[in-house]
Order: C-alpha cells, then structure tokens, then sequence
C-alpha cells in the first residue's frame, strides 16, 4: 500500500511540475502582448502572431490541467470548466489580435480584460491542482497517524518490528511531501511551522524506536512508559501542526479544546516585537488619517505591548539595570500616548476637518513612535544580555547530562535526584532566554524557531532524567542503556538548535538596512544618491519565474488606469489638459508600477530588489499625495451616490498605503526571507494600484456630470526660495503652503498674469 501511494504521489508530482512548466510561457506570453500592445511597438502581423502564441500556450496549459482532472474525481467538473474558460480566453485573445490591421487599433481596454479573464481561468487551474496537492498531504498524515496508534497499541516484539517498518515507509512518502509543499510555501511563518514539525517527526522517530522496546521490555516501569508517551504525544501534535499548516490555520474538528490549541500555535505572533510594531503601524497610520477608533485601538495596542514587557521584567536573569531602563521607557511610553490620546479627545470635539494636519498632533504622534523605539531598543538590549551569558548555561547542562549518565549506570539514586534538580534549573534558564529571544526575534521564521525550540526543550529535556530513572532501576538492561543515549543525545540538538538561534537572533538585530537617500526612481543621482552603494541584490531565474504571474496582474492594473486617463483625456481635452493634478499622478504611479513590473521580469531601470523597494516607497508616497488631492476635490461634488462611492473608495486609499509602506520597511535577512519581501512588495502595489484606478474612474466622472474643474498645477515663474530650487510646477495645495510661509518671511509671490 505504501509503495502504490508512493507511485501516486510521485505521479501526480510530475503533473503539477509540468503545469508549472506550461504556466511561464503562458505569462510570458500575455506579457509580452498586453507590454507591446500597450504601447504599439508592434506591427500588425506581429500582433497576430503574439496572439496566436498565446493561444497555443493556453491549449499546452490546460491539457495538464485536464490530465489531472481525468484522475481525480472530486475537482473533475471544476477543473473542466476552468479549462473551458481558459480556452476561450485564449481564444478571445487570438480573435483580438487577428483584428489588427494598419487601419484598425488594437482595443486595448478589450484585450486587458480579456487577459484578467485568462488570469482567473488560469488562478482557478492552480488552486483546484493544489487541492489535489492537500488532499494527497492530508491522506499521507492520516496515514502516519494510524500506524502512531497501532504502534502505541502492540504488546509484543513482533507486532511492533512489523508495525514500525510499516511506519517507516508511511513516515518517508510524508518527509518527501510535507517537504515540497514547505518549498512551496509563500508563507514565511508557515514555512517556519512546517520546517519545525518536519524536525520533530525526523528526531523522534528514534526516541519513539529505542522508547517503544524498553517500554516492551520493562511492561511494568513507569518512568519507560512515560518516554514512550511523550514521543507519541509530540509526534501527533507536530501532525497537528503540520494539517494546520497545510488548512492554512484549519484545526481537525475531531479534536477537543481547538480554541487553546489555536491559541498556542499563534501565540509566536504574540512576541514583544509584533506588538510593538502594530503599536507603531497604528501610530503612523493615524498621521496620515485621523479617526476617532484611535481612542480604542491605540490603549489595546500599548497594553499588549506593556503585557509581554512583564516577561523581561519578571525574569530572574534580567539584570537590575536593564529592568530598571525597561520600567522607565514603559512609563514614558504610556504618558506620551496618554497626551496624544487626550489631543485626540479635543479633535472629536471640534472636528475631523483638518486635523491631520495639526503641528501639535504629528509632534505628540512622533514623540510616541520615538519611545515606543526606545523600548524597544531597552527590550533587545535585554535579551542580547541574557544571550550573552547562555554559553555557560549550555555547557553546565551537557555536563550535568554526562554526570547524569554515570549515576544511572552506578544506581546512585539519591545523587541522581540532587543532580536532576540541577539539570531542571539549567534548563529553566535556556528556556527562559529562549522566551526572551522569541520577543526581540525580527523575523517570523526565528519567531517560530524560537518558539518551537523552547517546546521541545520544555518537553524533551526533563526526559532525559526519566530514562535515567528506568536505567537506574534496571542497571543491567541494554536497551534502557540505550535509550537514555538518544534521548541524551536529543538534548544536544536541541541545545545545539538553541545556540543556533542565538546567534542568528543577534545578527538580525544588529544588522541595519541601507540608508536610502537618494529621491528619484529610475532616474538614479538626479536629486543625488547614496554615498556607499547598495549591495546588488537581483531575482534569479527561478525567483522571477514564481513572481511572474504576480508581476503580470499588477501589469494589467497598471495598463486599465493608463487606458482610463487616456480616454478621458481624449474625451474631455477642455478639463483634461497637461497640468491637471490628478491625470499627472496617476500617470506617475502608472510609470512606477510599469518599472516594478519590470524588475519582476528581470529588465528595466531598477536593477536590485532594494531599487524595487526604493520604488515602492515613492509609489506609496505618491499613492498618498494624490490622495488628498482628490479629498480636497471630494469637498465640490454635491451628495450622492456620485459621492458616496466616490468617498468609500477613496477612504480606503490610506490604509493600502499603510500596508505597503510597512511591507517595504519590514526587515529581512536571508535569500528566501528578501523574495518573500519581494513578492509581498508587488502584491500590495498591485492591491494599492486598484484602489486609485477606482477613484480616478470615479473622480473623472464627478468631474464631468457636475462640471467640476478638476487641481490644476500652478506654474510660478521664481526659480529660488532662500537658495533652493523650487520644481517648475506646483499643485494647488503646495502653492498654499508656499505663499504662507512667503507671508510669515513678509515676502510676495508674484504670479503671471
């Protein structure tokens, strides 16, 4: 049975790498048509045949997709009709292209949503292929997990050999599978969740072999039946894990108290960094936009932070100095925040209108974000202390194990008993900076490791003191012997593992990202650039290749506001002329996403992936100031329906740029942990980029049904305020600010006539 599931598994494997394989070519191909036919770089019988290519790379697609829906039965229909719509996306796309002639354009509005269309065919392929994926994962794990419960019922030597060899096979078809879905995984956390359940089922399949036959061997022992016992209890949960993982957060229903067990395996994103950096989020967010559910959410926010500093306060190990820093920032911490919420009580009662831009606000906002780092700082200086000192800690405890051993041989038990307590101490103290390190870790995948080394610490580590009881009542018995060293030796690796995190955690913290400085992307040493280059890191082959579908649907966003500015232009050439603010940046940020869109392909102006996030950084800045552009217009169109969707689309601006803002700013180190960065980068931009072709679409129509004009910029003919340059044109709203401060300096601004 294990071999015929075994010959499955690497079947249907070879399937899904070669829809993979017909995908690329499938992007490339719509990419390469929606790119040249957006800006007509190519003749007409080139688009034909672009056309055509396409096509013929959607039939190759879904032949794949058809073969794997002819072996399973429950995603057949689905994928069928997946497929059928995929073909005549292709085909409505060739049919398209074929219209192409000298005389007649390519209708790029009708190719772009035939290519969305082409997309959704395409999405729904993949995700019905990876059901097919989860559900073979999940019968795998099922597996395994019967022959758990057979093995943890035999009484006798020779039900057990068959039994485990059964096992043994069942346990290398779940390693090979739980390993490429966990290469497969955009997830950082997942992954990490994955890669820590995979490493307690490998390390304990010999704790539950040598555990299994002294527990056989010694029926009455209670401290053998106890080892036996808690690898099987570890081996299920880490199958729990691993069907959590795989339900992206689904627990089995079968089970009992799913809330705690939810609870436990989330809590890594409870750590004293993730609170601290939502306390931040919503702080930075209330500069860009006022809202009175700050009132709530901000004390919710410092009290978690406040809750998990009590981890380092309370700790033993914590020095008196760094508890007394930790003490003093909490409270300055808290008092700032009180004041800014205080501030925020005065602006509920005289008005949203303006507030946002109040010195006062932005001050206290600043002086919050500016103690919260504070904190933060006192937190990490903490943990790296109690780090510091863990060398000596690990090395006590591997001696205590080798005393611990020679007591149980000579059948000391009243040594044993004092040298264990020792032992527990010593592990009190690994678990305890493991804890601490779990707080200040800055990235998701050490927040796990952490999290899951302190478990198998708390729970592997005091067995190696129960197998010393078993052999220290039968001295003479080998396979007690025998286990004790595995369980020894288990103690190593996890000591071993928490070294590992250590350092790690250390070098995360104390590396610094490159300062970016300079103030326009693609057009590098304009405004002037960084002193030091930045370290050149491109997308591989592969990278791109799994980023490229991403890539394409932001492509497509981009290509929709592009031909929505356009036809409104054409269309209202009295109100749509050159200087109008909002067709100028949406057209920038159109520009912007066009070059990231690039990146994804490996080509353009931007060459590494810290030009990418540069670049994302000026698009959410960019994304920000037509934002409240088009608030001030908002003010002139009358109430309405109009309006309302107009302000329901435009409210939620602010928040996409949060999100990708905190993306670009979020701190990665490591190969896999920047292409997840990466990957995260484009799908924000493409979220964001959505959201303002809505507005602009909306706004337009405002304009042109209640003939409103829309912000235009403002040309002045000075060249230089106090000796800086000043940009040729200006909005509105900068030309406000610029005449007040020309009044506070009792100077004019001359404007042309």
């Amino acid at each position: 049975m294990a071999a015929v599931g075994t010959t499955n598994s690497v079947c249907l494997e070879i399937k899904i790498r070669s829809i993979e394989q017909a995908l690329l070519p499938l992007i490339k191909q719509i990419s390469s048509l929606v790119e040249h036919g957006t800006v007509g770089m190519l003749r007409p019988t080139a688009v034909a045949r672009v056309g055509q290519a396409v096509n013929l790379a959607v039939e190759r697609f879904v032949t794949v997709g058809e073969t794997i829906a002819d072996d399973y039965q429950e995603i057949r229909q689905g994928m069928y009709e997946a497929c059928k719509e995929a073909r005549q996306a292709g085909a409505a796309i060739e049919h398209i292209c074929e219209e192409t002639n000298e005389e007649i354009a390519l209708d790029r509005s009708l190719l772009i949503r035939a290519a969305k269309c082409l997309l959704a065919a395409i999405t729904r392929v993949l995700l019905l292929a990876d059901i097919v994926v989860v559900k073979q994962l999940l019968l795998a794990k099922d597996k395994v997990s019967h022959s758990l419960d057979r093995l943890e019922s035999v009484n006798n030597f020779t039900e057990f050999v068959k039994a485990f060899s059964q096992f043994g096979a069942e346990m290398v078809e779940l390693a090979h599978l739980t390993g490429d879905r966990q290469n497969d995984l955009k997830d950082e956390r997942r992954r990490a969740q994955m890669a820590a359940a995979r490493q307690v089922l490998e390390r304990s399949t010999m704790m539950l072999l040598t555990s299994s036959k002294t527990s056989l061997r010694h029926p009455n022992s209670n401290s053998a039946r106890e080892n036996r016992d808690t690898v099987f209890c570890q081996m299920r949960r880490a199958m729990d894990l691993i069907h959590y993982v795989v339900k992206d957060g689904v627990l089995n229903n079968s089970e009992s108290g799913l809330h705690s067990q939810r609870e436990e395996l989330e809590n890594d994103r409870g750590t004293a960094y993730a609170c601290m950096r939502h306390l931040q989020k919503l702080l930075e967010h209330s500069k860009a936009t006022m809202d009175a559910s700050c009132q709530d959410t901000l004390p919710s926010a410092l009290e978690a932070v406040l809750e998990r500093t009590q981890d380092f306060t309370d700790s033993a190990y914590t020095s008196h100095e760094h508890r007394e820093a930790i003490l003093e920032a909490s409270e300055r911490l808290k008092a700032e925040l009180d004041h800014l919420l205080q501030l925020y009580a005065t602006v509920v009662q005289t008005g949203f209108e303006g507030a946002a831009n109040s010195s006062e606000v932005e001050e206290s906002v600043q002086a919050c974000i500016n103690s919260a780092r504070d904190l933060s700082r006192h937190l990490a200086n903490a943990a790296i202390n109690q780090a510091q000192d863990l060398n000596t800690a690990t090395k006590q405890g591997l001696e205590i194990v080798t005393d611990i051993r020679q007591q149980a041989l000579s059948g000391d038990v009243e040594r044993l008993n004092r040298t264990s307590d020792q032992f527990q101490d010593s592990i009190d103290h690994i678990l305890e900076v493991c804890k601490l390190l779990r707080h200040v870790a800055v990235s998701e995948t050490l927040q796990v490791s952490a999290k899951f080394t302190e478990i198998n610490l708390r729970v592997y580590g005091p067995q190696v003191v129960t197998a010393a009881n078993t052999v220290s009542l039968h001295p003479g018995s080998k396979i007690s012997q025998e286990n004790l060293e595995v369980f020894a030796e288990m103690y190593q690796w996890l000591v071993s593992d928490v070294t590992t995190i250590v350092k790690d955690v250390l070098e995360a913290s104390q590396a610094k990202p490159e300062k970016q400085v300079y103030m326009s992307l693609p057009r590098p040493g304009k405004h002037g650039t960084t002193t030091k280059p930045l370290k050149a890191v491109r997308l591989d082959t592969e990278e791109q290749e799994k980023i490229a579908k991403s890539g394409l649907e932001m492509k497509l966003a981009t290509s929709e506001m592009e031909a929505e500015t356009e036809k409104w232009q054409e269309n209202n050439s009295t109100q749509m002329d050159e200087n109008n603010d909002i067709v100028k940046r949406a057209k920038n940020m159109s520009s912007m996403a066009f070059s990231m869109y690039q990146f994804t392909k490996g080509e353009g102006p931007l060459k590494t992936t810290q030009d990418l996030f540069t670049q994302a950084e000026y698009f959410a800045e960019e994304a920000n100031r037509l934002y409240k552009v088009i608030r001030q217009f908002s003010y002139q169109v009358p109430g309405g329906a109009q309006k309302k969707e107009l302000l329901e689309n435009l409210d939620k601006v602010p928040t996409f740029v949060q999100r990708l803002q905190f993306t670009v700013k979020d701190h990665t180190v490591g190969k896999a942990a920047t292409f997840t960065k990466v990957d995260n980068v484009i799908q924000e931009t493409k979220n964001l980029m959505n959201v303002i072709s809505k507005v602009v679409t909306v706004c337009f129509e405002c304009a042109t049904k209640f003939n409103i004009t829309l912000p235009q910029r403002v040309t002045i003919p000075c060249d230089e305020q106090n000796g800086g340059l000043l940009p040729g044109q200006l909005s509105p709203q900068a030309l406000h600010r610029l005449i007040n401060v020309r009044k506070l300096n009792k100077q004019s601004v001359t404007l042309p006539r």
